[in-house]
């Protein structure tokens, strides 16, 4: 599981050093793809392959199916971690998520996000001042979902 969020830079060849308490469950594969709100997403490539075995489930019927695949399927890089724990973030995929010299790493559970400070920042003031709300948003998105597992 990852947890907690730390400062490092992506270095003039685009590689970008994982956090060490994070990179035995990396292995030697990962998934990075577009995140939402501007950031970029990082998946080990298995739960990359669960999320891909659901989106894909979904099927082609609905447009917001579709759309979501586009969106992280189309963007998706395979990328190996190398003996030091880094990982080459596509250029492209750096420029999508306005990425250059110092990034915030964040782990939320199954998924790294990696956030240009300045975002992070914005999009982490967005959540704290209106924190009540999301959670009690989220609890009732939970109570929903336990009901329906009845």
């Amino acid at each position: 599981m990852f947890l907690g969020s730390h400062e490092h830079t992506i270095d003039s060849k685009g590689r970008l050093t994982m956090p060490s308490k994070w990179r035995a469950e990396l292995s030697s594969n990962v998934v990075v793809t577009r995140g939402l709100e501007g950031c970029l997403f990082i998946f080990p490539q298995t739960k990359f392959e669960e999320i891909a075995k659901e989106t894909d489930r979904q099927g082609m019927l609905l447009p917001e199916a579709r759309a979501w695949a586009r969106y992280i399927g189309g963007a998706a890089e395979p990328v190996e971690v190398d003996g030091q724990g880094r990982i080459l973030i596509p250029q492209r995929l750096r420029e999508y998520a306005s990425l250059n010299g110092n990034v915030v790493v964040v782990g939320l559970m199954s998924r790294i996000e990696v956030w240009s400070p300045d975002k992070y920042k914005a999009i982490n003031d967005q959540v704290e001042s209106n924190a009540a709300a999301v959670s009690q948003k989220m609890g009732q998105m939970m109570l929903q979902m336990t009901a329906t597992e009845k």
